[in-house]
């Protein structure tokens, strides 16, 4: 489940675990998944690598219908930029892109000029011609 995240949908996160220095990383991808458990690492199944997840405190309610909790998992794809710096998202981030210096638990995080992607001045001096508006 990617897309815009909400406020009352991490409600009950406790804390965010990284696996990596995000101090590193312009934007991480985040996702809500849906999980068996309210804490520990959650199985990955995508390309690329996991780079942290959501803990759940103790008070969180599993989903009536599914028995799962709703966590959020930051990921990254072999094509992002911190792998291809020169590639696709050079200049720009993918719609799920945060900056990981934003998230906390309970906060979905905000998108930066560095998750975003270099200013368009910085584009115009690298040489990249920017559609006129």
């Amino acid at each position: 489940m990617t897309g815009l995240i909400e406020p009352r949908q991490i409600a009950q996160e406790a804390r965010v675990v990284w696996l990596e220095d995000i101090g590193r990383l312009d934007y991480v991808r985040q996702s809500l998944e849906r999980l068996p458990n309210r804490q520990g690492r959650p199985p990955y199944h995508r390309d690329g690598r996991m780079v942290g997840y959501a803990v759940l405190g103790p008070g969180a309610r599993a989903s009536r219908a599914s028995g799962t909790f709703l966590r959020r998992v930051f990921w990254l794809l072999p094509h992002d930029r911190d792998q291809q710096p020169e590639g696709s998202y050079a200049f720009s981030s993918p719609s799920e892109a945060v900056d990981p210096r934003t998230l906390r638990p309970r906060d979905p995080g905000r998108r930066t000029q560095r998750s975003a992607g270099p200013p368009s001045a910085v584009m115009r001096e690298l040489g990249i011609l920017l559609p006129e508006r």
